[in-house]
């Protein structure tokens, strides 16, 4: 089942802070138990922010992935400021970044080719439209900086607060703002560009 999915119908609780300080210290040791317990517990919410980065379902899960996989190797930078859950998260922006300069490069190589992707059926207006926006968004999402595009994707679509942005990308709330409102101005400029209001 797709994580999305397993948030859906039953969102795990948050562990308790001696049951968190257990696994983190059995992920230290490689416990592979601890890992399946770690992805239990956390891949859901790592994939939910991942598709809302992305936009899309197969490079979330593939970023999940590399997040859990990465994991035995990053939990030494795990000071315990904050939760493993926005620890994750902070490991998901690092992978998002790789994977973000990658689907880049590819776009842009597709549109000097002159390759338009061509849906495979028939779809109605609305949705259309949809795609337009959303391919619009994409769009316009590839051509701000990374460290805004990842404050506004946790700030404003993940509705994170300032500070647990703060703390995800390791920055500070003042610098976190202003990159959200960077971001902000110029997606509406760019937006505007393609007549979306």
């Amino acid at each position: 089942m797709n994580p999305a999915m397993t948030l859906a119908l039953s969102p795990p609780a948050e562990l308790g802070r001696g049951e968190e300080a257990s696994l983190v210290a059995r992920l230290r040791v490689g416990d592979p138990d601890a890992l399946a317990e770690a992805y239990q517990a956390h891949s859901a919410h790592v994939w939910a922010f991942a598709r809302r980065f992305l936009g899309d379902d197969m490079a979330a899960e593939d970023m999940v992935q590399d997040t859990f996989v990465s994991l035995g190797a990053a939990i030494r930078g795990f000071t315990g400021a904050a939760s493993l859950r926005t620890f994750l998260v902070s490991v998901a922006v690092n992978r998002a970044r790789h994977h973000v300069r990658a689907a880049a490069r590819r776009r842009a190589a597709a549109a000097r080719l002159g390759e338009v992707p061509r849906p495979t059926s028939p779809t109605p207006e609305d949705e259309l439209e949809r795609v337009r926006l959303s391919t619009l968004l994409s769009r316009a999402l590839d051509e701000l900086p990374l460290d805004q595009r990842v404050a506004f994707v946790l700030f404003e679509v993940e509705e994170r607060t300032s500070a647990e942005v703060a703390t995800i990308v390791g920055s500070n709330e003042a610098t976190v703002r202003a990159r959200v409102w960077h971001a902000r101005r110029k997606l509406r400029e760019l937006l505007s560009r393609e007549g979306v209001q």
